[in-house]
């Protein structure tokens, strides 16, 4: 069956100051972010890539636009592969969030948690899973399919066809314009790669500040 690219966006200034985008529009990839989509195209451009979905949010189809002027694929807008609606926390500083007695909920039991005035993060799983089981069925089973999307979304996604804890998602890391692989078959799924990053920093492995807080890698 298929093997689906689970590729993330690259950065935004909202990723860069750790402030919750979800869906707002209008928010685009930064300069690194631009360098980041445009050495994505140069890894997978020899890739025998058959399609190109993406989030048609504007810092995903803006990833996808250098590998598929590239691949002279066209992009496929898909809303099943949107951010996580998270309500009235768009547009917050996760600081700020940090200080709420709510953000226990999502950081202890997130299978449990409804963003206030948004979406609840088991729709948002359920919503990916649906998208890779249609296009498991669209394509043939030596496609490969490069799907731009987001965070939260695909740990969830890879969460699911792992068999992990839908609570326990969090201990997976996707960085901006990573890829993961995943192939999914009616016998089963198998990951291939997880977060490769083509532009990786050793720096992330530096100790975090004192006081520094986990929080829902939302862009």
């Amino acid at each position: 069956m298929p093997i689906f690219l689970l590729i993330r966006h690259a950065e935004t200034d909202y990723n860069k100051k750790s402030r919750i985008a979800s869906r707002l529009p209008g928010v685009h990839l930064n300069l690194k972010g631009i360098q980041q989509a445009h050495l994505l195209a140069e890894k997978l451009v020899n890739v025998p890539i058959k399609a190109i979905q993406s989030s048609p949010l504007e810092r995903a189809m803006e990833t996808a636009e250098p590998l598929a002027r590239a691949l002279n694929l066209e992009i496929i807008p898909n809303p099943g592969l949107l951010e996580t609606d998270c309500g009235d926390w768009q547009g917050q500083p996760v600081k700020k969030l940090h200080r709420q007695k709510i953000w226990q909920s999502v950081q202890q039991h997130p299978s449990l948690f409804y963003f206030p005035g948004g979406e609840w993060i088991g729709e948002c799983q359920h919503r990916m899973v649906q998208v890779l089981e249609t296009l498991r069925l669209s394509y043939s089973p030596q496609d490969l399919i490069a799907c731009f999307s987001h965070a939260d979304p695909i740990k969830q996604v890879i969460a699911y066809y792992l068999g992990l804890p839908l609570d326990n998602f969090q201990r997976l890391s996707i960085d901006t314009a990573s890829i993961t692989a995943l192939q999914i078959t009616e016998n089963g799924s198998r990951l291939f790669m997880l977060n490769y990053n083509p532009g990786f920093n050793w720096d992330v492995f530096q100790p975090p500040k004192a006081g520094k807080a986990k929080h829902p890698s939302k862009s």
